[in-house]
């Protein structure tokens, strides 16, 4: 760290965790928060059915979430999952094969709709009808991007304590 005038990070969570892993001084550290495109737009939805989403990658908690969701279905009956999520995203389709028996239930699913790899303006604009963003994440986030264009499209963001979720939602 010595080599460097800062060193800059996405979240105080990330800061912190450096801090503690390598002794690195506070001074020697600052925090530049994620920043998206998308405006803070308040609509009203239509709630004869509503509409949850999930639009990141699968190992993020995407196994935890269908059981979940399945349940819930069970007890009502105007619900929709949107999910958009594979490694495609990142260029590593190859690593979407250890879900592939997952994306085949939500494929077969009536009220889940699976939409893979779509471009992020897709994605917006699936926001722009959503009303909760289910978040069951597994994986520890230095920052959330997907949880920022959720909070910023208007949409109830459920998540864990974890990492800096948290902190993310708290600063949307």
């Amino acid at each position: 760290y010595k080599k460097f005038a800062k060193i800059v990070f996405v979240s105080y969570w990330q800061r912190d965790q450096y801090i503690l892993a390598y002794g690195i001084p506070y001074s020697h550290c600052t925090v530049i928060e994620n920043a998206i495109e998308k405006q803070f737009e308040p609509r009203r939805r239509d709630l004869s059915t509503i509409n949850f989403i999930y639009h990141t990658t699968p190992h993020r908690g995407l196994q935890l979430l269908y059981p979940v969701f399945n349940a819930l279905c069970k007890q009502y009956d105007n619900i929709h999952l949107d999910v958009f999520s594979s490694f495609e995203v990142y260029g590593w389709k190859d690593r979407d094969r250890a879900y592939e028996g997952l994306f085949e239930l939500l494929e077969q699913h009536p009220k889940i709709t699976y939409h893979g790899a779509k471009p992020n303006s897709e994605v917006l604009k699936a926001l722009d009808k959503a009303h909760i963003f289910l978040y069951p994440c597994i994986w520890q986030e230095t920052s959330c991007i997907a949880m920022i264009e959720a909070i910023r499209s208007d949409v109830v963001v459920i998540h864990p304590n974890l990492a800096a979720l948290p902190e993310t939602a708290a600063e949307c």
